[in-house]
């Protein structure tokens, strides 16, 4: 099966879910026979999504891009330069995969941290957005998505928190939140 008219989806905004959302697009997609990518952009260490796209290859696969060891606010100037410098390559990679339609479901998880912390400018983004073929879902996931982007999109979700256990102290739970 093929998407005959893919779109473009963002989900955006401070509550939690923006992940978890796509990661369910993208199960529901394997479970009609469509090839899944979703590139992470700045996330290091394990996450159980890791595993479950490994139980579920070849049809789900994640692919990890400016990958840090520590969170993003917390890199030295020095450390983000050669961050940048190693996803200028790792770009030029991902628009030739968009372009020549390699999947049917493309997430690009956390892209909006990616612009934020200047590794992508919003027109990247939009360029990544031009390109896609007519077939391929494409989903952007992360915070304060820019406005160009939310214009050129077909549906945008907005997460709004309005309660979580996080407030409370609560830390984040293996199995459910990572």
């Amino acid at each position: 099966m093929t998407v005959e008219k893919g779109y473009i989806q963002v989900y955006t905004g401070n509550g939690k879910g923006k992940t978890t959302a796509a990661l369910g697009l993208g199960l529901r997609a394997v479970g009609r026979g469509l090839k899944v990518v979703m590139f992470q952009f700045l996330k290091g260490g394990f996450s159980g999504e890791l595993e479950s796209a490994r139980r579920l290859a070849p049809y789900f696969e994640i692919r990890r891009l400016a990958a840090a060891d520590k969170p993003t606010w917390a890199l030295l100037e020095d450390e983000k330069s050669v961050l940048r410098e190693k996803f200028a390559q790792e770009y030029a990679e991902l628009e030739k995969f968009i372009r020549e339609g390699s999947a049917d479901l493309v997430i690009l998880d956390e892209v909006m941290a990616a612009v934020h912390y200047g590794l992508l400018n919003a027109s990247d983004v939009c360029r990544l957005m031009e390109i896609k073929p007519q077939e391929m879902e494409l989903v952007l996931t992360g915070r304060n998505a820019p406005p160009e982007i939310l214009e050129r999109a077909d549906l945008v979700t907005e997460m709004r928190p309005v309660k979580h256990y996080y407030s409370s102290g609560v830390k984040a739970r293996d199995g459910i939140e990572r």
